[in-house]
């Protein structure tokens, strides 16, 4: 895909999330932007380089079409460009984010039997510490590494097979909204027991940061990290168990139970 245009049609925060990571791969030159208000596409080219285009346009001449799209607008806006992805004789592939639609899907919106890769990515992408799934319909093995490799800035990125892009939204794509309630929870809590607010928030964030990266990094069950950090007869215990009278894991469980049973409504 090397010099090759690529498009964003899309550039809302997951658009603009994964139009950040492909940019540390390619260059300015080779990044079409549009979105339906163009200030927005204008302002990420002020940030990252690109040029300001047209669903259209993009349509019409990028190899790899990446559709950062509501699912609810999905169809209309692929059936505005079917006649001119039918009318092509090239190579092209589409890149869908919106959750619930399938590659099938997706190509049954465009009216074509292009290729489709499939990508599940969360914000955190936008700082390269991001979770991307991904999995494809009718793309190469090697279009599918190359894929991998050109949004390898985003940060974690996993082949998975379709039947669990859906079930790995529910983790990792609505995740950052759960941790961010934890984060802010965990401040007001600080700010109750008399912190600063940003020292709070401060100190939140970076102890959700490091433990995350213990359980990467340690291999360990998370259970085992919590226990180490669990002494006898300590505070630490009497916190969690105030955690398991609330509910606490139970809540998280169904947080993503609720967000997967929603993604699958959106088929």
């Amino acid at each position: 895909m090397e010099k090759e245009k690529i498009g964003f049609i899309g550039v809302g925060n997951m658009g603009s999330a994964i139009a950040r990571a492909v940019r540390v791969q390619v260059g300015p030159e080779q990044l079409l932007l549009a979105n339906r208000s163009p200030q927005k596409a204008q302002a990420l080219i002020q940030e990252i380089g690109g040029t300001l285009s047209s669903n259209q346009e993009i349509a019409q001449t990028c190899r790899l079409i990446f559709l950062a799209v509501k699912p609810q607008v999905m169809p209309q806006v692929l059936d505005e460009l079917s006649g001119i992805l039918q009318a092509r004789t090239d190579r092209f592939l589409l890149v869908t984010m919106a959750a619930g639609l399938t590659c099938a899907r997706i190509r049954e919106f465009a009216g074509t039997d292009c290729p489709v890769i499939r990508m599940m990515p969360n914000t955190p992408a936008a700082i390269g510490a991001g979770v991307v799934q991904y999995c494809g319909l009718d793309a190469s093995e090697a279009e599918l590494n190359e894929f991998a490799q050109l949004i390898a800035g985003a940060g974690l990125v996993d082949r998975a097979p379709e039947g669990l892009i859906d079930a790995a939204s529910a983790v990792s794509g609505c995740g950052p909204a759960f941790a961010y309630l934890f984060v802010e929870a965990l401040a007001d809590g600080g700010v109750a027991c008399g912190l600063p607010r940003d020292k709070a928030l401060a100190y939140a964030a970076q102890m959700l940061a490091g433990s995350a990266q213990m359980v990467l990094n340690s291999g360990k069950h998370p259970g085992a990290l919590k226990d180490a950090v669990c002494s006898p007869g300590g505070t630490t215990i009497q916190g969690v168990r105030t955690l398991e009278a609330q509910g606490f894991r139970a809540a998280a469980m169904n947080a993503v139970i609720a967000a997967y049973e929603k993604t699958l409504s959106l088929k």
